[in-house]
């Protein structure tokens, strides 16, 4: 029998409407009763979190693990140690493996290698289509017996809206949410950063805004035709946000999620021809930033993410076209979000944005997760809100360093994460 308190905290828990300074007990692992505490006969440790934010255990809904097939870019183990350091227990790891996760027994690699090596909840998503080539469905249900928690061919957008109609048709019958990469390659063609003034002054092919808002506009189409829910990822564009809160208003059962870089960088961040810089989608205008920071303040976007892409410095240590896309982000997503959305622009307070964080996405998916209610697992995470720190790369838990962030001053990050009960990381 094993029990702790914590004492002293600030305990917000949006799922259960709680704000309040309060002692958090926890026994055998999950959240329990004060009175349970005093009943323990064994020795009671003691965590005094006075200045902190007790937050149910964070949950981040796009990560790349890069198991299997690519360790030389991030492991499952090193992945989970960066989310921990990161404030996160939970974490939904994308299909685009080698070999892709379109098959029961790839599943059930997953699951095991995470409950062997992973410090952190890992939770599989399955492909939608067959090797993420958009030419032949996956097989959803066996997929969804197997235990994933979405479908989502996430790296890749299937372009043919017949078989993306089929997709949601089937998760709609198994009770998977539908995850989805908006991108038209016909109009993003060879882009590597956003069209617009700074790709025709640095002479870089342009990523057009219209090449996801189209892929939106499709899916709010889909969302309604086939009455299911379906989640637009890292949402860049102003008008994929106007697009998404029209139909939201019009109750649609459409979502979308932002990642910190972008707004936290614009284009003209690529100046220096910085392939830490280079993401897919792209880092946009200044007015879609805006735009985004808009979204998230009147509840449009609900859902936090990184986005976490991890590449071996040898793979961005190339011509700008040829490196590939994506940063890495779980060690300071939560930082960045503290700092622009809570203490610079003021968008949202604390509250909020741990309900991005929790509450948010576990209604996504459907997770028995993001809440400190009695009984539920002891997955905590404690944050100092106020904390002035600067990130340094070479001190990172993941094992690739291509953050466009080294060096940065920011305000908050997470103190300690506890995942059933025991602290995986402390600062």
């Amino acid at each position: 029998m094993s029990a702790t308190i914590i004492r002293s905290g600030r305990v917000i828990d949006p799922a259960n409407n709680r704000d309040e300074m309060v002692d958090l007990a926890v026994v055998d692992g999950r959240i329990a009763e004060r009175p349970e505490v005093r009943g323990q006969k064994s020795q009671v440790e003691e965590i005094d979190a006075s200045g902190l934010i007790v937050a149910p255990g964070l949950i981040d809904v796009h990560v790349h693990l890069r198991e299997p097939g690519f360790g030389h870019k991030e492991t499952m183990e090193s992945g989970a140690r960066a989310a921990a350091a990161g404030g996160f227990t939970t974490i939904v790891c994308m299909p685009n493996t080698s070999p892709v996760a379109d098959s029961p027994a790839t599943i059930a690699w997953i699951k095991d290698r995470a409950a062997e090596v992973a410090c952190v909840n890992v939770l599989p998503t399955g492909a939608i289509s067959k090797n993420i080539a958009g030419e032949e469905l996956a097989p959803i249900g066996s997929l969804a017996q197997a235990g994933v928690v979405a479908i989502t061919d996430d790296g890749r957008c299937i372009q043919n809206h017949e078989l993306m109609r089929r997709a949601v048709e089937y998760a709609r019958m198994v009770g998977l949410p539908v995850l989805d990469h908006c991108q038209d390659y016909n109009l993003v063609g060879n882009g590597v950063m956003h069209e617009g003034y700074w790709s025709t002054l640095l002479g870089l092919p342009g990523w057009p805004a219209a090449g996801e808002e189209v892929i939106v506009m499709r899916n709010i189409l889909l969302a309604d035709l086939c009455d299911h829910h379906i989640h637009c990822q890292h949402v860049t564009s102003a008008r994929s946000v106007r697009l998404i809160r029209d139909a939201r208003a019009r109750g649609t059962k459409i979502s979308g999620e932002v990642c910190p870089h972008h707004i936290a960088l614009t284009d003209e961040a690529l100046e220096n021809f910085d392939t830490n810089y280079k993401m897919n989608p792209p880092l946009r205008s200044q007015r879609d930033v805006d735009a985004l920071l808009e979204g998230i303040a009147d509840g449009t976007l609900s859902i936090l993410a990184s986005d976490h892409a991890p590449h071996a410095e040898f793979e961005k240590e190339v011509e700008f076209d040829a490196a590939p896309f994506g940063i890495i982000g779980l060690e300071t997503e939560l930082g960045l979000f503290l700092d622009l959305l809570v203490h610079k622009h003021r968008k949202i307070d604390i509250v909020r944005l741990i309900e991005m964080y929790t509450l948010e996405p576990a209604k996504l998916l459907g997770l028995e997760a993001g809440t400190l209610s009695v009984g539920a697992p002891a997955d905590v995470t404690l944050i100092d809100p106020n904390l002035e720190w600067t990130v340094k790369i070479d001190k990172f838990e993941s094992a690739s360093r291509n953050s466009p962030f080294d060096g940065r001053e920011l305000k908050g990050r997470a103190v300690r994460t506890m995942v059933g009960g025991k602290t995986v990381w402390k600062l």
